[in-house]
């Protein structure tokens, strides 16, 4: 463990001087489907404005925007896991690096970047969405980094769900924890939100 965040704090190095984006979402969503048209045209975006796209690497969402972003010609990062049941990396990624513990992983991931972007997902991706939101609502991640949520229908019953459940039921979520989120359908607001990131930002209390 204590070697692979070693040495995935050192390929974070590559980045000091980027403005970089993370992208999450689900790797079951094939090419041709329009989240996944939707993940690539954003990708295409960001690159062109000079933002570094970084994914998990995998297929689905996570190809879609690594594609984007390498077609336009840009920085286009995979942050692999390494499973029994393999998931490939995407040809789309052109720097790289693969970790065996999901834990490391998800550490680079937020320490990467200044920005999260999220399409709908599995598991996965709502383990990443909740774990940067608890960083984020436990001041360990700067609250002022963006945190954009593609797909109303899919994030919006979410957030009925922690308004109606943790918020008022059981009062065990704070209401305002809900507010570190933009909801949104559209890819253009989206780009309009995470293009303001300034190349300097102080991402992570640890950094």
């Amino acid at each position: 463990m204590s070697e692979e965040l070693r040495k995935g704090f050192d390929f974070l190095e590559r980045f000091e001087r980027d403005r970089v984006v993370t992208i999450f979402g689900s790797a079951q969503i094939a090419e041709g489907h329009p989240i996944y048209n939707e993940a690539m045209a954003l990708g295409r975006m960001l690159a062109e404005e000079g933002i570094t796209v970084v994914t998990g690497g995998g297929p689905g969402i996570m190809e879609a925007a690594n594609r984007g972003a390498d077609e336009a010609g840009g920085r286009s990062v995979g942050i692999n896991i390494y499973l029994k049941v393999q998931e490939r990396q995407n040809q789309y990624v052109n720097e790289s690096i693969g970790f065996h513990y999901f834990f490391a992983r998800k550490i680079i991931l937020a320490h990467i970047a200044q920005a999260y972007i999220y399409f709908p997902g599995g598991f996965g991706t709502l383990d990443e969405f909740f774990e940067i939101s608890t960083l984020i609502s436990t001041a360990k991640i700067d609250k002022k980094l963006p945190v954009v949520l593609i797909g109303k229908d899919y994030w919006e019953t979410l957030r009925r769900w922690l308004q109606k459940t943790p918020v008022e039921k059981y009062k065990t979520v704070a209401k305002n924890k809900l507010d570190i989120w933009t909801t949104t359908d559209s890819i253009t607001e989206a780009f309009e939100i995470v293009k303001k990131i300034p190349r300097k930002i102080h991402r992570h209390e640890s950094i």
